[in-house]
Formats: C-alpha cells, structure tokens, sequence
C-alpha cells in the first residue's frame, strides 16, 4: 500500500494524471497505445504502480542482461526471443488460463518507429484466452494516461482492430508523427 501512494504522489508530482473509465479486470490484455517513446514504458509503469496492480510485459530478451533482468522481472516483465519463431501467444493464453490474476500489456505497434499496420499478437492473446481487451491510453497533451473501455473481441479480427482504432483517433503521442491510425 506504502509503494501505491508514492506512485500515485510521484505521478501527480510530475504532472499526469489517470483516468479510469471503467473498472479493470483481473484478467485482461491491455493494448495500450500510442507508443513512440521509451518514456510510454516508464510513464506506463508508475501509472500501473499507481494502480496498485501488477503488470506483465513482453521484452525483447536482448534487455535481459544483469542487472536489468532483475529490473524488468521484478517489474512484469516476460522476455521474448524475437529471433526465431516461437509460440508465445500459446505460452500467453496458458498464462492467463494458470493464473486468477493476470494482466499482460502490449502496444499493438510492436515499435516506437512509424508504423501504419498493427500487430495483431494481442488480439488473438486475448480472444484465445477469453479476457478482454482493456484499452489503455498515454495522451501527452493532456498529460493522461487512462483506460477507455473493455473491448471483448468478437472473432472479426479486421472489424474489431478498425473499432479498438477508433479509440484512439484523439490521443497524442510523443512523437504524433509516429502514430498512425489507418485502414488496413
């Protein structure tokens, strides 16, 4: 409770604040967008400090060097081999089927670059293992980082991607350049 009211003192501090919409599930894939600076991670952190609640992430494996996989282990983190074919929506869904709790965060542009086409990894994460997209958000103009709703994916994987874009059409990222929201 101690480390909550300091994340939630230091994230007033610095100058943000969070907005939740809706209550978030115990067990949720959160697509939080955009993502155009290394600063979302860090933001994103203390926001879910803030929270209270426990977050996992996917890394590439490359951060998992000492001391930082310590770092990003004792903060959520699930390291990931992108250099070979794996299957870790598979080892996800298994995740959130073995565990009560579990929130897994994914910025569905997989990159900080410009990029028009969204990853779909989290969408199928989600619908596989039967929990909900919780839409998550980081507006710098507003200086907010919030949840909007969650989204239950319906097995229309373009239909459902074009809504959950939607929400996101007024958001500014860091870099707004960066931060497409296009049809696929």
């Amino acid at each position: 409770m101690k480390m909550k009211k300091f994340f939630t003192f230091f994230f007033g501090l610095i100058g943000w604040k969070s907005v939740l919409n809706v209550e978030i599930p115990s067990k949720c894939v959160f697509c939080v967008a955009p993502h155009t600076s290394n600063w979302d991670f860090i933001l994103g952190i203390i926001f879910y400090k803030s929270m209270g609640g426990t977050i996992h992430f996917l890394i590439k494996r490359e951060w998992f060097f000492f001391p930082m996989n310590v770092i990003f282990k004792s903060l959520g983190g699930i390291p990931v081999d992108r250099s070979k074919k794996s299957f870790i929506s598979e080892q996800m869904v298994t995740l959130f089927h073995s565990n009560a709790y579990f929130r897994l965060a994914i910025t569905p542009e997989g990159t900080r670059k410009k990029s028009a086409k969204w990853k779909t990894g989290f969408y199928y994460i989600a619908l596989n293992a039967g929990v909900p997209i919780t839409l998550a958000y980081i507006d710098y103009s507003k200086k907010e980082i919030g949840v909007i709703k969650n989204f239950y994916p319906s097995g229309n994987e373009k239909q459902d991607i074009e809504e959950i874009k939607q929400h996101y059409l007024h958001i500014r990222a860091k870099h707004p350049k960066k931060f497409i929201i296009s049809n696929e």
